[in-house]
């Protein structure tokens, strides 16, 4: 995050605009509307400024800046064409550490304008630091379609109603689901609808009424195997609301950083002979969490039903009687391999998918060899690539050919995706010139043939 949104207030505060063209009229109107008191500054002033400007109580000075014209101002901003010129009110503006924005040169910026949605006291915001102010200004426009005009209005009516919630409940975390069951109520319809006094009604009855059960709820939501993107609408809705979220080592920052940003997050993932806590105690913390009366995301890389022991998980959750919800998510086998343009069957190529776990147990690999041999079978293995050399010597000698196609893709779905591809009879000199990092899915079978006419995602 290169900048961090914040709210000015600039009501009745003093904001000086150095230009006195076009650029100086949007910007102008911008913090006028904020309700701030702006001074102009420029040799030359266009009719439409002055008169903005005066209309809301400001001042114009036509004539050259002056560097000591940034004194007692609260926000500066250079509206000029002149660079050199910007570049000193810029210079002069962090010497006296003000606040300065210079319009289409970010770098000189201590403060950055955004596309903003005004739906007061509703504002919505978007920036890209500068970057591409183009692209703020679309993403703006559809957030403009999306975000209705009654969405201000609630706004207001639930800051109206905060002292009264505020004097009735009395920590933080019970005000805060209180308003998350008014939002899930009828009452935003109410207030889209015109009918506001229906609406105070309605909200003093539900704060009449309102408890906060004493037992939590566990949601278990797959979040795929990487990419945020392919996570479904349910899983982000949960992730937002949850107080604590317990995570494993695949789920990946990018999800991560979609859960609500005020929540615990409490680390439980394993690695290969590494685990921060074994399964019994993760099960043990789920339900004391939730006893104690939280919302918990268990969340889980790809599907948690998938080789994510998310069955012993809920199975002691029913036991303590803890409510619970399932929230699928994509598996690893079908995410990677479809990034990797390998179809996992196909009518010419296989009729079957195995999916299997690459552990070895006592330090051999305890599979059904002679049902995984198959032709027209293609066979996943997670968590494989330590014991790819084992599993391939099984598979050869129960039969399987050499030339059957073999795809390692390590990181799937994301930006750091690789993909390694060979056969049977050569993967393991083709895995010695390379360093895969974890997580790594293994397909082996005809459909990886296809990978090269099917691959769509680019890769290492």
């Amino acid at each position: 995050m290169e900048t961090l949104p914040l709210g000015f207030r600039l009501r009745d505060r003093s904001c000086l605009i150095v230009g006195g063209g076009e650029i100086a009229r949007r910007k102008a109107d911008l913090v006028i509307r904020a309700g701030a008191i702006v001074t102009v500054i420029a040799p030359e002033i266009d009719t439409d400024v002055a008169k903005m400007v005066t209309e809301a109580r400001g001042q114009l000075k036509q004539r050259p800046w002056q560097a000591d014209d940034i004194l007692d101002h609260d926000l500066v901003i250079a509206a000029t064409d002149d660079e050199p010129l910007n570049a000193a009110i810029s210079a002069a503006c962090f010497s006296q550490h003000t606040p300065v924005n210079v319009v289409d040169a970010p770098d000189l910026c201590s403060v950055i304008f955004p596309a903003i949605v005004d739906r007061s006291p509703l504002i919505v915001s978007v920036s890209s630091n500068g970057a591409a102010p183009v692209l703020a200004r679309q993403l703006r426009a559809r957030l403009e379609t999306l975000i209705p005009e009654g969405y201000g209005r609630l706004a207001a009516f639930m800051r109206e109603g905060r002292p009264l919630a505020k004097q009735q409940l009395a920590d933080t975390r019970t005000r805060r689901l209180f308003w998350e069951a008014v939002l899930a109520s009828n009452i935003p319809q109410m207030i889209y609808d015109d009918k506001a006094e229906q609406a105070k009604v309605a909200l003093t009855a539900m704060l009449k009424d309102f408890h906060v059960s004493a037992k939590g709820e566990v949601y278990l939501v797959g979040a795929g195997p990487g990419d945020p993107d392919l996570l479904t609408f349910k899983a982000l809705r949960l992730m937002q609301q949850a107080d604590v979220v317990v995570y494993d080592r695949l789920v990946s920052a990018p999800i991560l950083d979609m859960c609500r940003r005020d929540a615990e997050r409490i680390y439980v993932g394993k690695a290969r002979a590494e685990h921060t806590l074994p399964q019994e105690n993760i099960n043990a913390l789920l339900v004391r969490l939730a006893l104690e009366g939280k919302r918990v995301c268990r969340l889980k890389g790809g599907d948690p039903f998938i080789f994510g022991r998310g069955g012993e998980e809920i199975e002691e959750l029913a036991e303590a009687g803890v409510p619970f919800q399932v929230v699928p998510g994509i598996t690893a086998a079908s995410g990677c391999a479809a990034y990797a343009g390998i179809p996992l069957t196909h009518r010419d190529y296989a009729q079957s998918v195995r999916f299997v776990t690459g552990h070895l147990k006592d330090g051999t690999p305890d599979l059904p060899w002679q049902e995984l041999v198959h032709p027209q079978q293609t066979l996943v293995l997670y968590m494989g690539l330590v014991s790819i050399g084992p599993i391939r010597a099984q598979l050869l000698a129960h039969g399987l050919s050499e030339q059957t196609p073999v795809a390692m893709i390590s990181k799937g779905t994301t930006q750091d995706q690789q993909v390694l591809t060979g056969t049977l009879g050569n993967i393991m000199d083709v895995l010695a010139g390379h360093t895969l990092p974890a997580p790594t899915l293994i397909i082996i079978g005809e459909v990886v043939s296809l990978r090269n006419k099917l691959s769509w995602f680019g890769e290492s």
